[in-house]
């Protein structure tokens, strides 16, 4: 797959232009922020409540992002010029992914700051926090390319906003509901299974599982991602031809 930084820049700044443009959009960055001041102020000082405002970050910054940006794509018809244009699978979610993921890493350091939460273990937590982000990214991605439209794609990412940001507190559920207890293994849980295990004496299993757990996550969303946009490609490019 040949990957060109020239092709990858282009779309980072025609992404970075859409975005600044959109405040319907842009105006998602603040929220997170904003449930952080306020979680500061109210003395909300646990892990619970670090990585609730974290997990927040990720799915209405990471994911909604990425996907009203892919789903405005596709409104203005552009995402199909860009499909058969010359910048290969690579080029295009690189490209796509790389502006995302830089805000959401400022947004997230700064909700971490605010909120006044210091890692005990700020590498191992970084690494955490990053993969994290490829997930959410791949989560975004996918969202994009079923909406036809930002309103559509605003909609479709509701569920995954309620089920990311909020499932880990079905835990708290699970000993009447034994069911619930799936959700530990959501990418959220895992993220803060693992804050709460760096607090403590952690062994290397407590970084392992939930590390792997998030790349497992991470390396399906992206799979069915990828084979979604290759086969969308396809059609058009048939569909060109025909014409």
């Amino acid at each position: 797959m040949n990957i060109s930084m020239t092709r990858i820049q282009a779309i980072l700044m025609k992404d970075y232009k859409e975005f600044s443009r959109n405040y319907a959009v842009s105006v998602m960055v603040l929220l997170p922020l904003i449930m952080a001041f306020f979680f500061n102020k109210t003395g909300g000082n646990n892990i619970n409540t670090y990585l609730l405002t974290v997990n927040m970050a990720f799915s209405m910054v990471t994911t909604y992002v990425q996907c009203c940006l892919i789903a405005e794509e596709k409104e203005k018809n552009t995402l199909r010029s860009l499909m058969l244009s010359p910048a290969s699978l690579g080029d295009i979610l690189i490209g796509k992914s790389l502006f995302v993921f830089i805000l959401t890493m400022v947004i997230v350091a700064l909700t971490i700051f605010i909120v006044g939460y210091s890692p005990a273990n700020i590498f191992i937590l970084a690494i955490a926090l990053i993969l994290s982000t490829v997930f959410y990214i791949a989560i975004g991605t996918l969202c994009g390319l079923f909406a036809k439209t930002v309103m559509e794609g605003s909609l479709i990412i509701l569920p995954v906003i309620l089920i990311f940001t909020f499932g880990s507190f079905a835990l708290t559920l699970s000993s009447a509901f034994p069911i619930l207890k799936i959700a530990e293994w959501l990418p959220s849980s895992q993220l803060i299974l693992l804050a709460e295990a760096l607090e403590g004496s952690y062994t290397t299993m407590d970084v392992i599982i939930p590390m792997a757990t998030i790349i497992v996550w991470s390396l399906v969303t992206w799979i069915t991602a990828g084979f979604i946009y290759k086969t969308d490609c396809n059609i058009k490019c048939n569909t060109q031809k025909s014409i």
